[in-house]
């Protein structure tokens, strides 16, 4: 009798508590959606790999059921995904007062819990205003004779190869160029790798957070603590030499650190050096590898590309001289390539944020008020955004020319690939100096043939699983060796 009486309170409560779960408490009404299995939600359907070019199919199943907002539970957090421009921008322009940044935990356990995305106010400003000390207009002007440098040199040694590999290739360039600058680091100097740590870091950042060892998210967690074990060494160092004049952002930092009533930690500090470092290349390697597959598979576009980058170089007066800051400005259809590029690319799949308090606002289709419970996450869909056909033309197809006479200087309602409202990325302009200097070397040094790999898919991160091969010639080689044949054919006639 007592096994049957606890047999029935057991069930019993498990049936409350998944009714529960389905259905959240919520002063007003919920927008619709499903809040899957208990504990797991729904979060294995999002981290499901597509190889689709469209709104990932996890999203694009749920705005035909329901709408442009709805709801969700990941990772173990009850969430609103909104996929409609009017409350992404809502969102956007209410951080601070409605909303605040916010990413799920296992995030805040890779990026650190002091990173910049997860500071609030004061702190987050002060931070900002400090990067902004790298990545300001003046300090780029600086940089395109070194990224020019290296990427020239890149080219050069790529060429020699039979097959380069350009995911990878690309990362490493902008790593070692972007760890000279940050922290005066030299992979052929130090006896430790730093970017081996990253890369193991990568590969289990955008996966199923299960720490345990042999999984993915597990070696991005070693990844993690041995990067941040190695800055935390070059901390010490640094702080043991003495210097009277900065060198690099590291310097730049430790000065900071020094002065009397900072409000900056040693912590926080190494936190966003780690966030730099993983920004700065990461997503900019990414963004590059597919533009070039884009070029590749449109030659229309390659060519006037190409004839943007060769005028740059008939009108200087010094043939010899590098790229200026003039020139970088006037690459119009350059930008365009980059916009259309980051729009196709969605690397960051969501962008988060958390509401402080209980929010309403009005459903787009049926006008009836729903209401965001304080303390629920809201994710913001940039590929939703991007790819929606009310906004562009056969969103899916790579069109540079879309974005002739539009001016993109920062994020709006439907272009939102560099974040937006007050976290709008600082280290925009860096991507897009990265990548414009990138491609002109590339088109007016050199061309390219595929070799293999080159599939996409999502994780709902971008990647390149088989990478992307490709067999990269220097243009001069080639036209003397085609004048060589030419001149061996003309004698062959005589």
């Amino acid at each position: 009798m007592w096994a049957l009486c606890i047999t029935a309170l057991v069930v019993i409560s498990i049936t409350h508590w998944v009714y529960r779960w389905r259905n959240p408490k919520c002063n007003g009404k919920l927008p619709p959606g499903s809040m899957g299995l208990p504990l797991l939600g729904e979060t294995l359907q999002f981290f499901t790999p597509n190889t689709s070019s469209d709104i990932p199919p996890f999203i694009k199943e749920r705005m035909e059921r329901y709408g442009p907002i709805f709801r969700s539970n990941l990772v173990g957090r009850p969430i609103i995904i909104s996929t409609d421009p009017d409350l992404n921008y809502f969102v956007f322009q209410q951080e601070g007062n409605l909303f605040q940044s916010w990413y799920p935990d296992t995030f805040t356990e890779i990026f650190g819990r002091q990173n910049v995305g997860s500071l609030h106010g004061v702190m987050y400003k002060y931070l900002k205003n400090m990067v902004l000390h790298l990545f300001g207009p003046e300090s780029l002007k600086k940089m395109i004779p070194e990224i020019e440098q290296a990427a020239l040199s890149r080219l050069q040694q790529w060429s020699s190869q039979d097959s380069t590999e350009l995911k990878d290739s690309i990362a490493s360039m902008i790593f070692d160029l972007t760890a000279k600058k940050l922290l005066s680091y030299e992979s052929n100097k130090s006896p430790e790798n730093l970017r081996e740590n990253f890369v193991a870091f990568i590969q289990g950042l955008i996966s199923f957070p299960m720490d345990i060892p042999g999984t993915a998210y597990h070696k991005c967690l070693v990844g993690r603590k041995s990067a941040m074990r190695m800055l935390r060494n070059m901390l010490q160092e640094r702080r043991a030499e003495s210097r009277k004049q900065p060198i690099d952002f590291f310097d730049y930092v430790l000065e900071e650190l020094k002065k009397e009533g900072t409000i900056l930690t040693e912590g926080i500090a190494l936190d966003l050096m780690f966030v730099l470092l993983f920004a700065s290349f990461e997503t900019t390697s990414l963004a590059i590898t597919l533009a070039m597959k884009f070029l590749t598979d449109h030659p229309l576009v390659l060519k006037q590309l190409t004839e943007e980058h060769e005028m740059i170089l008939k009108q200087r007066e010094n043939s010899d001289s590098g790229l200026t800051w003039k020139e970088y400005k006037s690459m119009k259809f350059t930008f365009q390539v980059i916009s259309e590029t980051v729009r196709l690319a969605n690397i960051v799949p969501g962008i988060f944020r958390k509401a402080v308090r209980e929010i309403n606002f009005k459903g787009i289709c049926n006008h009836e008020r729903y209401t965001i419970p304080a303390g629920w996450a809201v994710m913001v869909c940039p590929p939703a955004v991007h790819l929606n056909p009310a906004k562009y033309e056969n969103p899916v197809a790579f069109n540079p020319w879309r974005w002739e006479g539009v001016e993109v200087c920062n994020a709006s309602k439907h272009f939102m690939a560099f974040g937006g409202g007050m976290r709008f990325c600082v280290g925009t302009e860096f991507t897009k100096v990265q990548m414009a200097v990138f491609l002109h070397c590339l088109v007016t040094k050199c061309r390219w043939e595929p070799i293999k790999g080159g599939d996409i898919v999502r994780t709902p991160g971008l990647q390149f699983p088989n990478g992307f091969h490709v067999k990269i010639m220097e243009k001069e080689k080639q036209a003397r060796k085609k004048h060589i044949i030419l001149k061996l054919q003309r004698g062959m006639a005589f």
